[in-house]
């Protein structure tokens, strides 16, 4: 080959090395799922704008919120299939059954600033010395009481049982119940406390359900619906007590801080008031309850999922959930603020110090399960409160001898919320009020 010849080879592979583009590698983007349930529209908008603000601050990581009716079903194929979703709700009373079926990566530690959460709440979602997942908020049981209702009956908000059932009867009417009572374990164990019962031993070794504090508690229940005071939400077409309460159907309804914020949304003329639960024959009792963020341990994401937790349970996202919705932050540091916004929602703080856990041992579920169809039979008048304790006793015994002694706590959160939460609140907090 000749000198030119050569030089214009040269010159024309040059050419292709300088005009060929630069390969670069697209940048690869993780996309996360978070799969949970809703008490409502309000929930849902608040977290939605929340995932919204981190879907546009990271491009590499984009997440995608999933809640769906039946969780506990679909939660449970989703494991099975070995394919969960990195991220899911986990309801203190259920995080037991996760720890021991290896379906969670313990990533409560990793988080910023641990001990800024109420360690009782840090307690609950600990297991086998470790700190599993963080607390998005707790809720305690009250009673929110319709004002106008009340008011048109001449009738206080009730402080006991004997008050309770006076006011439910006259606060009934032909279109509106005086009180929703629910066929829900997590409602009626309120009374069992209050009348001096518990659910198990301090342990887990035993049921201690039936009892004769039990059946007192159980037979006013029931008595409050079958006397015609009380209705389930179905019998008002309602899909929870909150939506009766809502619209105008029920004079009363037992439910936690969640519902503020559906009330906000759905009846914002509403005037209602929050107060304590009525002591029963052995005084004041309520319930707990907590759902925390969990990480699937054998999620594709575990990395980038830890990292988003810590940003839902940050003080930033967690004071704007916590506001919009009214369920009360997990993190100390923005007690004040909730309260400031929320004064009138005294009486879910007063709960804490004499609150008691929702949350048992593994399988637990069955007893619960077994507890809402006793309920049921009972309010239908096809057994007796004693036999119905019976059969939940008999369930209850059998799942406690197989994970009897294994729960993380105590059977009673009453002492530690006393303890980590009620000397945080403020002296000066303001009088629960009218809506």
């Amino acid at each position: 080959m000749s000198k030119a010849m050569r030089l214009v080879s040269f010159v024309m592979l040059a050419a292709l090395f300088v005009g060929a583009a630069p390969q670069v590698r697209a940048a690869q983007t993780t996309n996360l799922i978070v799969e949970g349930f809703t008490s409502g529209d309000t929930e849902t908008n608040s977290l939605q704008g929340i995932v919204d603000t981190w879907n546009k601050a990271h491009a590499d990581t984009q997440v995608k919120l999933n809640f769906v009716p039946d969780y506990d079903t679909t939660l449970a194929k989703d494991l099975a299939s070995g394919n969960p979703p990195d991220v899911l709700y986990v309801d203190s009373s259920k995080l037991l059954d996760l720890v021991q079926a290896g379906a969670l990566a313990p990533v409560g530690d990793k988080m910023d600033n641990v001990k800024d959460f109420y360690p009782s709440l840090v307690d609950v979602f600990s297991a086998n010395g470790k700190f599993y997942c963080p607390p998005k908020d707790f809720s305690t049981l009250a009673l929110e009481v319709n004002s106008d209702m009340l008011a048109k009956a001449n009738v206080k908000p009730p402080t006991t049982w004997d008050e309770l059932a006076a006011a439910a009867k006259a606060l009934t009417t032909s279109t509106v119940a005086g009180l929703i009572t629910p066929a829900d374990p997590a409602r009626w164990f309120a009374f069992l406390y209050q009348a001096g019962g518990s659910v198990t031993d301090a342990n887990f070794s035993k049921m201690t359900v039936n009892s004769p504090e039990g059946v007192k508690a159980l037979q006013f229940y029931s008595d409050l619906y079958t006397n015609g005071y009380a209705k389930t939400p179905a019998d008002v077409s309602a899909g929870w007590p909150g939506e009766a309460f809502e619209k105008g159907k029920a004079a009363m309804v037992f439910e936690g801080n969640w519902i503020i914020g559906d009330i906000k949304k759905n009846a914002p003329k509403l005037k209602f008031q929050t107060v304590e639960l009525p002591a029963g024959p052995k005084g004041k009792a309520t319930m707990v309850f907590s759902v925390c963020y969990g990480v699937a341990a054998k999620g594709k994401n575990v990395d980038a999922a830890t990292k988003f937790v810590n940003y839902l349970t940050g003080a930033e996202a967690m004071q704007k959930f916590t506001s919009d919705v009214g369920v009360m932050p997990a993190r100390q540091s923005l007690r004040d603020a909730w309260l400031k916004q929320y004064p009138d929602l005294q009486a879910f703080l007063n709960g804490t110090t004499y609150a008691h856990r929702w949350g048992f041992t593994p399988g637990f579920t069955a007893v619960t399960y077994e507890t809402n169809k006793q309920i049921q039979l009972v309010f239908g008048g096809s057994v007796t409160p004693g036999d119905a304790l019976k059969d939940v006793e008999n369930v209850g015994n059998q799942v406690l001898a197989k994970n009897g002694g294994t729960a993380n706590g105590s059977a009673t959160m009453a002492a530690t919320m006393a303890s980590t939460m009620s000397m945080t609140m403020s002296a000066t907090m303001a009088p629960t009020a009218a809506k």
